[in-house]
């Protein structure tokens, strides 16, 4: 005896009911995180914005290519003191595929890198179609850089054991371009992200230290953003390559 079509019936309103019940639970999700990162840059007086398509596609390194990030959203602009001065930042959830994997946490430095650097945890899966070539193991993590010569010259002792206490929730930081990045679980609150950007402001003055004839001047002068602005995205590409004020 076959099934009854009433039993097909209920097993598929089932599966759509529960189907609705998890798409809410994501949406609340994201917008109790939409929320949250909002108030954190209101008291910081940083901008946020909601989606910045471009913002992602400035870096190809790291997270962002291991994920295979098409947008940032939850985007917060500002910028932070270490002790070579004051430095642009960003922090962005990375979305792909329509869910949000990580969250990039970048501190930009005043010079470029030569070469991109990625340490990644020996825990995680890191590997991708376009992985730069491995140097092996420093101290907790295994680098990877597309210059292995020039990376071994960046690599430090100071730097690896920095790296080291950015905490087991880091899968990776990475140097590119002119900005030290690293992701974090896409559940890291504010508090955690405040650490991670004090832990990468310190990275940065590691590779981009003060120097006494001002090419090491950190953006001392740039101002906070004001309240005007607190929520208008950039304006023009440009804004992306100058860093947040």
């Amino acid at each position: 005896m076959g099934i009854p079509a009433w039993v097909w019936f209920v097993i598929a309103a089932v599966a759509l009911v529960a189907g609705l019940v998890l798409l809410a639970a994501d949406r609340t999700r994201e917008g109790s995180r939409n929320r949250e990162r909002q108030r954190w840059a209101d008291l910081r007086g940083w901008q946020f914005v909601e989606e910045d398509e471009r913002l992602a596609r400035q870096w190809s390194g790291g997270a962002i290519g291991y994920f295979g990030a098409e947008t940032a959203v939850n985007v917060v602009a500002g910028s932070t003191f270490t002790s070579d001065g004051r430095r642009p930042v960003f922090v962005f959830d990375i979305e792909a595929d329509g869910q949000i994997p990580a969250v990039v946490v970048a501190v930009r430095c005043n010079r470029v890198h030569p070469v991109l650097v990625e340490l990644w945890l020996a825990s995680v899966p890191f590997q991708r179609a376009d992985m730069p070539e491995l140097l092996g193991p420093v101290g907790q993590r295994y680098a990877f850089a597309d210059d292995p010569e020039g990376a071994r010259r960046v690599i430090t002792q100071e730097l690896v054991d920095a790296a080291d206490a950015l905490g087991g929730d880091v899968g990776v930081a990475w140097l590119e371009n002119e900005w030290v990045l690293a992701s974090v679980a896409p559940q890291a609150g504010p508090s955690r992200l405040e650490r991670l950007l004090r832990d990468l402001g310190e990275i940065a003055d590691i590779v981009d230290p003060f120097d006494d004839e001002g090419s090491g001047r950190h953006w001392q002068q740039a101002p906070a953003p004001s309240s005007a602005t607190a929520h208008q995205p950039p304006q023009n590409p440009q804004d992306h390559q100058q860093g947040p004020a």
